[in-house]
Order: C-alpha cells, then sequence, then structure tokens
C-alpha cells in the first residue's frame, strides 16, 4: 500500500514509520513530539495534530506534510472556515486543546509558511494554514501581546492566500483580523505594513478609491526622510506607495500614477536589491513591476515596456514574476506586436499557470490575440482551453 493509498492520518503516519523502520519511541525522540500523541494517532484515538507537531514529524520522517495529510488542498474551504470561526481551534484535539503553544516552534511554522507563499506553493500554505490559525489564537490567549506576531502573520498569509483565491471579502476580513491582533503587540511598523494588505484586499474587491485612499492617508502618517530612513520602514512605507499606484491605475488616473511612480522610484533608489520586511515586497524591481503594471492599465504601452526593462527575473518569486509577464504582453499587444504577445504568454504560462486557470487574468488578453490575429497557432489555442475560453 502506497501513503496516499492510507484512508486516515494514522493509517499514514504508521506507514511513513514503518517504511523507516522507526519505532514510536525512535520517532518521538527524532520529532520532539510526545509519545502518547503518536499512538493516539496511530490507533485512531485521535484524528488530528496541531499543524506545528505534524511539520516536526513530516521532517523526522523526510517528507512533506502533505504526505501526512494525504495531499495538498486543491482550494481555500479549510482557510475559509478558520477565519470565519475564530472561536475555532483546528487541529486541536480536546485533551491539549488547553495547552499554550511553544511559541518558537509557531514563530518558525508561520515563517516556514510564508516561505512556501512566496515560492508560489498555494496548495501547501491553504494545507498547513487553518492549523496555524488555530495555534496562533490558542497561544495569543495564553500568551497575550507576546504572541502578538505569530497571530498577526498568520491572518496576513490568510489575507493573501484568499485574495490568490477571488474570495475578496473573506481577504479583507482576514487582513483587518491582522490589525487587531498587531495591535495588541509593540511593533508599530507591523501595523504600518498590514493596513498596505489591507489595501490590497480593497483593490481585489474593486474599492479602488478606497484602497487608495487609505493607502495614502496610513503612508502620509508613517512618511519617513526618504535619505535617511531605515530600510525596513522604507519597504512598507514604499509598499502602501506602490498599492496606491495600482489603484490609481485601475481608476485609470495618470496623474497620479506619475505621482506614486516618482516617489516610489526615489524611495528604491536607497535599495542595493529587493527587500521583504514584515512580509511585504519593496525594491527597484517591484518598483518597476508595479509601474509596468499602472501604465498596461493606463493604456500606455510604451512607459509599460520601458519600465519593464527595469525589472530583473532574478528578483522576483518565479509566479510573480510570470504575472508580471501578463502585464508585459498586454503592451505589446496595445503596440500590435501580437506575435511578440503571444511568445511572452507561453514564457507567463510556464511560471504562472494560476494565471491560466478558467478566466483567470490572462483569459482577455488570450481572447484579444484570438481575436486580433489572422492565423492562431495551435499553441494559442492550447491556452485558449486553459483559461476556458475554447472547449
Amino acid at each position: 500500500m502506497i501513503v496516499s493509498d492510507a484512508t486516515t492520518l494514522g493509517d499514514r503516519l504508521k506507514l511513513l514509520r514503518h517504511e523507516r523502520s522507526m519505532t514510536r519511541g525512535e520517532l518521538a525522540d527524532r520529532s520532539g513530539v510526545n509519545t502518547d500523541v503518536i499512538e493516539k494517532l496511530e490507533h485512531g484515538r485521535r484524528q488530528t495534530a496541531r499543524v506545528t507537531w505534524l511539520m516536526k514529524l513530516a521532517g523526522a520522517l523526510r517528507t512533506e506534510l502533505s504526505g501526512l495529510l494525504g495531499g495538498p488542498r486543491r482550494s481555500g474551504s479549510a482557510v475559509h472556515d478558520a477565519v470565519t470561526a475564530p472561536e475555532s481551534t483546528p487541529g486541536m484535539d480536546p485533551d491539549d486543546a488547553g495547552e499554550t503553544p511553544d511559541l518558537g516552534e509557531l514563530r518558525r511554522a508561520v515563517d516556514g509558511t510564508w516561505r512556501a507563499y512566496w515560492s508560489g506553493d498555494l496548495p501547501h500554505v491553504a494545507m498547513r494554514l487553518p492549523g496555524l490559525l488555530g495555534e496562533t489564537r490558542l497561544a495569543h490567549r495564553g500568551l497575550g501581546a507576546r504572541a502578538a506576531t505569530p497571530l498577526a502573520d498568520a491572518h496576513h498569509l490568510a489575507a493573501r492566500l484568499l485574495s490568490s483565491l477571488g474570495e475578496t471579502d473573506l481577504a479583507a476580513l482576514a487582513a483587518r483580523e491582522a490589525i487587531e491582533a498587531a495591535e495588541s503587540g509593540d511593533d508599530e511598523l507591523r501595523w504600518t505594513a498590514l493596513h498596505g494588505s489591507y489595501c490590497s484586499a480593497l483593490l481585489h474587491q474593486n474599492r479602488c478609491r478606497i484602497c487608495e485612499d487609505h493607502a495614502v492617508h496610513i503612508a502620509e502618517d508613517t512618511e519617513p526622510p526618504l535619505g535617511a530612513a531605515e530600510l525596513r520602514r522604507l519597504t512598507v512605507w514604499g509598499n502602501l506607495i506602490l498599492t496606491a499606484m495600482a489603484a490609481a491605475g485601475t481608476t485609470t488616473r495618470a496623474g497620479a500614477v506619475n505621482d506614486y511612480v516618482g516617489l516610489a522610484r526615489s524611495a528604491a533608489d536607497r535599495f542595493d536589491g529587493e527587500r521583504l520586511d514584515y512580509h511585504v515586497r519593496f525594491g527597484p524591481s517591484e518598483v518597476a513591476m508595479h509601474a509596468t503594471h499602472a501604465y498596461a492599465l493606463l493604456r500606455e504601452p510604451g512607459l509599460a515596456l520601458q519600465a519593464a526593462g527595469a525589472v530583473h527575473r532574478e528578483d522576483l518569486p518565479r509566479a510573480m514574476y510570470g504575472r508580471h509577464l501578463l502585464d508585459v504582453a498586454q503592451a505589446q499587444a496595445q503596440l500590435m506586436d501580437l506575435r511578440a504577445a503571444e511568445s511572452t504568454l507561453q514564457e507567463a504560462e510556464s511560471l504562472s499557470r494560476r494565471s491560466f486557470r478558467d478566466h483567470g487574468p490572462a483569459y482577455p488578453l488570450v481572447g484579444e490575440l484570438i481575436e486580433e490575429m489572422a492565423h492562431v497557432s495551435p499553441d494559442l489555442r492550447r491556452m485558449a482551453r486553459e483559461v476556458a475560453l475554447e472547449g
């Protein structure tokens, strides 16, 4: 029997342990998870466990977490439930639900899940996140402000994931929960960064002017001296400006876009490369990528392609760069360089398959190329099927 055929968590755990020729005691020693928990799981006396424990068990067994849980989830339904039911503690058993999680382990687990997010591994993020939301809430109830950071970061990640899945209302709710969690801590800059993610959720709801106004308001309250501010403060402030830029581009306000581009470039001049602070990104390539997007929305293809020339592929996560290429292809199509646009779309598809899901962001561009091109290539026909444009 292979692991995927095992029907329960306990079955998979037992099978993997036997395949590694490990006793329960040896697995407990290597993972740091209590032998009693392992035994109860394998005998079916408990059906779940904390995600921090499961990650340690997976590490000791030299397998991915999906090897224990039976494969990555294909949707955010469990994240949906965890966000909308704040009283729940996913992964908890009645025997241990009152035990406060280890704060160091929890922080490492949250940071590891963020790394999976930035690598584009969204199914694994969706698999881990419900348990992390439950554990961070439990830690916050037991430890108060000391656990504010993992609680805020877990909800922040939920907001990002839900936005990518099209659950925009829930994304805004998760972002507000993250802000509320940060308020109980003592790091004002984290609180500010989370407002940027809340604004991003508003943008995904098409509440563009509210998004822009709120981003500008928070940025003005925290505006640093560009020549002297610490870089992490510039990262947070600059991310707010980029969000306002995207909102202005969506509402085709060219003057505002140009102003934001100028501000963001001035801040990015301080940077030698890209930075990731408080799980938000900023740097020269990030600014150029957002400028490309805004100018493509404004139907200024020359400016869009000029901005795209400053984007360095190695500076951006794979899926993010793939999404950026859709804006490049859009600008090429606006210039009627249709074959170049098709070629760019092919590269984008190889990097960001989520953009080519049914009616994903590639959908309108593929349709535009099919309508304009006299001869539709087999590759373009295939992309049309990917975005559900053709049967």
